[in-house]
């Protein structure tokens, strides 16, 4: 009986998006490519190959995913694949790890899992493009993509109108201020620094995206990891539900995202950034009420990753995590729904990725 809050609380916010579902586009793609940045949130496979404890190439990972083990962390598909159906492709966007010129066209997926914004975020896991490397990779598929079209100016038209998803900064908390016995950032900033310094250098990488052809950049903001089921068991919650401090952190950060994109959509004629609040589609305080949503589904290391070949939790539908950091495929529906057709204003500011797609 114990579980059954949490399977009406996860019935519940799936039927809440059913009805904007239907929206999903058929026929051509809304746009002619889709290109991810970011972590383990959108990491499609890109850290496979790497030497790195961060990758999800084993089961019970992709246990509901068309294609099984992918390296995606979670059971099913992430919230950016999801967003790619919504926009019409009709295959998912293939890995930089293994893309070839053939599928350069339609997009690339360049996330990786424990990257962050400050390219020492996450090394004490091993190998990971952080976001500055992110950006590298994609000049060179620009590059390629300017060979493949024979038309640089061609290209150039073509990036312009595509959807760019970035979702970063999540690790340079969780695998970097947060672990005072691996990096020295916590002793060197304070909070406010800190979230000062990583949008100070989030702003340059942003207008280095921008300079390789991006217009139409949706940038989301950081979910509240203090209430995440690793992040719980790793601090002291003082009574509460989530790790406050851990969210007053993030929330020092995500406090000044908006302004920043506000500002370059100002300063930059062509640009249509938007911000993608985390925070108000996925508002994990509800675990004050419900707090057995905290549980993932499967079995998790210390590190908050599935123990591999161990057997997860049988009804998958009604859970929020799959491990003890990353949502499962229900939980992604709902992220992708509400990125794609906001149901509140505080979801997507100055428009949602639906209203993205048609500019």
């Amino acid at each position: 009986m114990a579980r059954e809050p949490s399977r009406l609380f996860s019935v519940l916010m799936v039927l809440e998006f059913i009805p904007v579902l239907t929206l999903v586009a058929t026929g051509e793609p809304q746009v002619p490519c889709y290109f991810l940045f970011g972590d383990s949130l959108v990491d499609s496979g890109n850290n496979n190959g790497l030497k790195t404890a961060a990758k999800a190439n084993y089961t019970p990972y992709g246990i509901d995913f068309p294609q099984g083990v992918s390296g995606r962390f979670t059971n099913g598909r992430t919230y950016a694949d999801i967003i790619g159906q919504f926009l019409g492709f009709p295959n998912f966007i293939p890995p930089y790890a293994t893309i070839t010129d053939k599928d350069i066209s339609t997009g690339v997926n360049y996330g990786s899992a424990s990257a962050g914004i400050r390219d020492e975020s996450g090394s004490h896991m091993g190998d990971r493009f952080s976001f500055s490397r992110q950006l590298l990779n994609h000049e060179d598929i620009t590059s390629r993509l300017s060979l493949v079209q024979r038309n640089k100016t061609f290209t150039n038209d073509y990036l312009k109108k595509c959807i760019y998803i970035v979702n970063i900064g999540t690790n340079d908390y969780i695998n970097n201020y947060l672990m005072p016995n691996n990096y020295p950032t916590s002793q060197v900033y304070t909070i406010d620094q800190y979230a000062e310094v990583l949008i100070q250098q989030y702003s340059q990488q942003l207008m280095t995206l921008y300079g390789l052809g991006a217009r139409k950049i949706a940038v989301f903001g950081l979910a509240q990891i203090g209430c995440t089921p690793t992040e719980i068991a790793r601090f002291d919650t003082k009574g509460k539900p989530c790790v406050e401090s851990i969210n007053d952190a993030v929330k020092r950060f995500n406090d000044r995202l908006k302004p920043l994109i506000d500002g370059l959509n100002n300063d930059n004629s062509e640009a249509r950034f938007t911000f993608i609040n985390f925070t108000s589609i996925v508002p994990l305080q509800v675990t004050a009420i419900l707090p057995i949503i905290n549980v993932p589904c499967c079995q998790v290391r210390e590190d908050g990753y599935c123990i591999p070949n161990s057997v997860p939790c049988l009804v998958r539908a009604l859970s929020v995590f799959y491990d003890g950091l990353h949502p499962s495929d229900t939980a992604n529906i709902a992220i992708a729904t509400r990125s794609y057709k906001a149901l509140s204003p505080m979801d997507a500011s100055p428009y949602d990725i639906s209203h993205l797609a048609r500019l």
